[in-house]
């Protein structure tokens, strides 16, 4: 089946450092509140087990993931000096993924390409 989308996701799952869970936590509303002005987000939301934190996020292309990752550096900055990123997974179609592959290397994310599914 053809993708008919050009939707890509990432999901970065960090771990608070000792004793950080509450303040990570206190951080959340101000990354929530950088996406609100973005045209091509989808979807942006954190989850949180013990002291892992995830954040589930959807954007529309690689454009769109960009101008995300642009948009909260600096508070992701600061976010990093209280947790760690222990996994980061870019899910998509291959022809977006290609896009993002230069941009976020430093990041080492694992690649997951779009195979099959539905669209709405």
């Amino acid at each position: 089946m053809s993708h008919s989308t050009n939707v890509v996701s990432i999901h970065p799952y960090f771990k608070a450092k000792p004793g950080k869970l509450a303040e990570a936590k206190t951080m959340l509303p101000r990354f929530v509140t950088k996406p609100s002005t973005e045209k091509l987000v989808l979807h942006y939301d954190f989850t949180i087990n013990g002291d892992e934190i995830h954040c589930r996020e959807s954007y529309v292309g690689a454009e769109g993931l960009l101008a995300h990752v642009e948009n909260v550096g600096s508070v992701l900055g600061e976010f990093l000096k209280i947790v760690d990123l222990t996994r980061l997974e870019v899910h998509g179609p291959a022809g977006e993924l290609a896009k993002l592959k230069g941009p976020l290397a430093s990041l080492k994310p694992t690649w997951f390409v779009y195979e099959y599914g539905l669209n709405r």
